[in-house]
């Protein structure tokens, strides 16, 4: 299971609020990370355990300046548990594998196509407007501005509402 999250939204986009409760250990691959109602789920806090997978495969790529232009992730993802906060409901999501491919385009914007299990968080910002937290099966697109907002842009396969499985 690949988090699109990625540790709760990926290194390489542009900084978002710190909206993370989580602390990672010295040495651990493991992160905790709480997000308030709201922002993933729109009727509780919801608590992302992302346990890494440190075999899983990550090359970037650069132009002749020494400027990262793409990168691919590729492998067995990460385990993930996702749990409703208020009610300690918890939905343990075991990795799978998947692929993401990263563009880093000349005008500032992201674009990421994921494929295989990935799970995908959309904030109040985004567009389309969260709070909302899918977990994808297929491909995903989406695109990332200079500002941090994630634009969906098309995907194919099956698609299940976490945050409705966690009520």
């Amino acid at each position: 299971m690949q988090a699109a999250l990625s540790a709760c939204r990926r290194q390489a986009a542009p900084p978002r609020p710190d909206t993370t409760s989580g602390k990672q250990q010295e040495g651990s691959r493991h992160l905790a990370i709480d997000l308030p109602a709201g922002l993933a789920c729109a009727g509780f806090d919801l608590r992302l355990e992302v346990t890494a997978n440190a075999r899983r495969v990550y090359r970037e790529f650069y132009d002749k300046s020494g400027n990262i232009v793409r990168y691919i992730s590729a492998g067995k993802g990460s385990d993930l548990t996702v749990m409703n906060l208020s009610t300690g409901a918890r939905l343990t999501l075991k990795a799978n594998g998947s692929v993401e491919k990263t563009r880093f385009n000349p005008d500032g914007t992201i674009t990421s196509t994921a494929m295989g299990h990935n799970l995908i968080i959309f904030f109040p910002t985004d567009n389309p407007p969260g709070p909302s937290t899918t977990l994808y099966v297929g491909r995903v697109v989406w695109t990332v501005d200079a500002s941090g907002v994630w634009t969906l842009v098309s995907t194919v396969g099956d698609s299940t509402d976490i945050c409705a499985e966690l009520e």
